[in-house]
């Protein structure tokens, strides 16, 4: 039996909801009358309290950049990705140096800027929404930026494309590491049809 996996999910002024949102709900709602408790999930931000999403929402993270855990799973959502964020130093090796020790990385939508800017794309194939490719390729013009697929998984670095892809990200990850039972488990609980979680660029 795998062992339960840490997911940190960092979470930024001008997040986007669902970018956050629908990889947490995948990674609990697996939990729920399980065999097994596959994911441990909690929140991170810069500095430990309240932020404000895209559209207005206020949450509360469980940790800061100074407390947080080390994690198995890093997501990393994007949302109103402002120039000066992603040019904040402590952000980008905060996700670098968190990454180190992670099986994996995954952003969602424009999160990969955050992933470029912190130099974990270089020369590999990545995606985003589909309104930042060009973005993206001139953050870092090494990354092979894949249009109109649902995902890339590189081994330990994972893209998705915008907003709900992140939902089809997630089961991809809960299939790859616990196998199709648990991702079944998640899909009849959150009676969700889509298939979208098996059309990604597998790498």
């Amino acid at each position: 039996m795998e062992q339960m996996k840490k997911v940190g999910i960092f979470l930024f002024d001008g997040v986007e909801l669902m970018d956050f949102a629908g990889p947490y709900e995948v990674f609990t709602i697996v939990n729920l009358e399980a065999p097994q408790q596959y994911f441990e999930v909690f929140s991170v931000s810069e500095s430990k309290g309240e932020i404000c999403t895209s559209n207005g929402l206020t949450v509360n993270t469980h940790y800061g950049f100074d407390d947080c855990p080390q994690v198995d799973i890093l997501v990393i959502p994007g949302g109103n990705v402002r120039p000066e964020i992603v040019a904040n130093e402590n952000i980008s090796k905060w996700i670098a140096r968190m990454s180190e020790k992670t099986e994996i990385t995954l952003s969602v939508c424009n999160g990969a800027m955050f992933l470029a800017k912190a130099g974990l794309l270089q020369g590999l194939p990545a995606t985003t929404h589909g309104h930042f490719l060009n973005k993206l390729a001139e953050l870092d013009a090494t990354v092979d930026v894949k249009e109109n697929v649902r995902f890339v998984d590189t081994g330990k670095i994972i893209t998705a494309a915008g907003i709900s892809a992140g939902i089809d990200v997630s089961l991809h990850v809960v299939s790859r590491l616990f196998g199709e039972s648990a991702v079944s488990h998640a899909i009849k609980i959150m009676e969700y049809e889509s298939k979208a979680y098996q059309q990604g660029m597998i790498m």
